[in-house]
């Protein structure tokens, strides 16, 4: 089956529960493109599919790094190609789901990610800027040397900052410049899901609300006790920051859920960079409509016939 479907979308809309009803309608898998889910131990923060999910959908890439390993776009890109090639080598149908923008546009776009080694002499000099000077300052660098990649990448993002100048630093040219693409070997249907904005805020604080009961406070704790520190890339993150600063008493409880509430809808508006409303290329559905599954899972079976009878054409 050389499909693939990708589900892209902000946080919080839905994606995950649309791509189990695919996958068990079509005979899926899901490859995950979420850039937090990657972590082991991770799992009330990120929004990570539980064992009840999981026992009803094969998942791929996520629960494959612990949080203090390194993991760079290039080793995700791989093995989602990997995963990809797998799945359909099964025959069956390809479902790649998430919203971490540039996970989904490097395998979707065929980036050719520029082959640059870390230099982790120059990662801990900027590290220590950005607690010192503040990551608004590195994230202006940026801006100057390329502004097209400073446009896609979260300012807060200080991994995928230091990461665009090292490029930079290392080659002499944008890092956006230097991501050439490369046709894919299969055919891609994007879905993009979409909701009006009070809503998805709504959806989002009901969401934190539900992390908290269900014990995101233990989870850190035990992140914590495990030696994972609060500076790393993994553990500074949405959530699990706030979090730490609570449990080291700089957060009140009340505080520290209104800011991982209002941090999430800041998010979903940079999401909305990567997957644009007017972008062509994605079907958007609006998951306030009525009879929205059903309109996706007739557009799923048109494509996977017609570009199944085009192949069968073509041979």
């Amino acid at each position: 089956m050389n499909h693939l479907v990708a589900i892209v979308g902000p946080t919080a809309v839905g994606k995950s529960q649309l791509a189990i009803r695919l996958a068990q309608a079509f005979n899926g898998e899901v490859v995950g493109a979420d850039s937090r889910q990657v972590y082991r131990f991770m799992n009330i923060g990120t929004a990570k599919p539980g064992p009840e999910e999981s026992s009803l959908v094969p998942y791929h890439l996520i629960n494959i790094i612990n949080p203090d390993d390194d993991f760079s776009l290039a080793q995700y890109q791989k093995l989602a190609y990997e995963a990809i090639n797998d799945i359909q080598r099964r025959h069956k149908l390809a479902l790649l789901v998430g919203g971490s923008g540039q996970y989904v546009w490097s395998v979707l776009e065929g980036w050719e990610i520029p082959q640059v080694p870390p230099d982790l002499e120059l990662r801990h000099h900027l590290e220590e800027r950005a607690a010192k000077e503040g990551e608004n300052e590195l994230y202006q660098e940026l801006v100057k040397v390329d502004p097209m990649a400073a446009q896609r990448i979260d300012s807060r993002n200080v991994r995928r900052v230091i990461r665009a100048l090292e490029v930079y630093w290392g080659t002499g040219v944008p890092f956006s410049q230097l991501q050439r693409k490369k046709a894919l070997p299969f055919n891609v249907l994007i879905i993009g899901l979409t909701v009006g904005r009070a809503e998805l805020y709504r959806r989002i604080d009901l969401r934190v609300d539900d992390m908290m009961e269900r014990g995101l406070v233990t989870e850190v704790e035990k992140l914590l006790k495990m030696g994972y520190a609060p500076k790393l890339p993994a553990m500074s993150g949405i959530g699990y920051k706030q979090i730490g600063m609570f449990l080291n008493g700089e957060l009140a409880p009340a505080t520290a859920i209104q800011q991982i509430k209002v941090e999430t809808h800041r998010f979903v508006r940079h999401q909305y960079t990567w997957f644009r409303l007017k972008d062509n290329r994605i079907t958007w559905f609006d998951m306030g409509s009525n009879n929205v599954d059903s309109e996706i899972t007739t557009l799923v079976a048109q494509f996977v016939t017609d570009s199944t009878e085009a192949r069968r054409l073509a041979v």
